[in-house]
């Protein structure tokens, strides 16, 4: 059984990390709170039962990118996701290339979210959040290789959609 004390010491420190696990995925700040706070809550009700669990942080990442998914589902809002990731609300540019920028930026989102889901995850997770191949395989619970095989194909997908699209303006 976790105590509170183990609670503290294990799962909290890893708080940052599964909101930007949830952010990722949802798009939504407050919904990523939400997806945070429900994941604390599941742990700490089946705290009894996580001594079976070899990697308590890929347990968690997983609890949380299932319950952000289910929110995704839920609420298909993901437009300011992309725009905190790469800096476009700050107030370094010119409004002109800012409004570039946003332009470029949903044409990104849109191009990844007709990603198959696998992939538009495994390259969220890599690409955005940085996390490694090891702990992107721990996390979806898919082996290192199909992890590879997914942000491969996403990145692959990606460039010649995009390179397809900036050629024609």
């Amino acid at each position: 059984m976790i105590t509170l004390d183990t609670f503290k010491k294990e799962i909290l420190p890893i708080r940052e990390k599964l909101f930007r696990v949830a952010l990722r995925i949802t798009g939504n700040p407050p919904e990523a709170e939400d997806v945070v706070q429900e994941t604390f809550i599941k742990v700490w009700e089946q705290r009894r039962e996580l001594q079976r669990i070899q990697n308590l942080e890929a347990w968690c990442m997983q609890l949380t990118k299932n319950r952000a998914i289910d929110k995704r589902r839920l609420r298909y809002n993901q437009s300011q996701g992309l725009d905190a990731a790469y800096g476009l609300s700050s107030g370094e540019t010119t409004p002109d290339r800012q409004a570039e920028l946003t332009d470029e930026m949903q044409q990104v989102r849109q191009l990844m979210r007709e990603l198959p889901e696998k992939q538009r995850i495994a390259m969220q997770l890599r690409d955005i959040d940085g996390l490694s191949y090891q702990e992107i395989s721990d996390m979806l619970d898919m082996p290192l290789n199909q992890v590879k095989t997914n942000i491969f194909r996403a990145r692959k997908g990606m460039r010649s959609k995009l390179v397809q699209l900036w050629t024609i303006k």
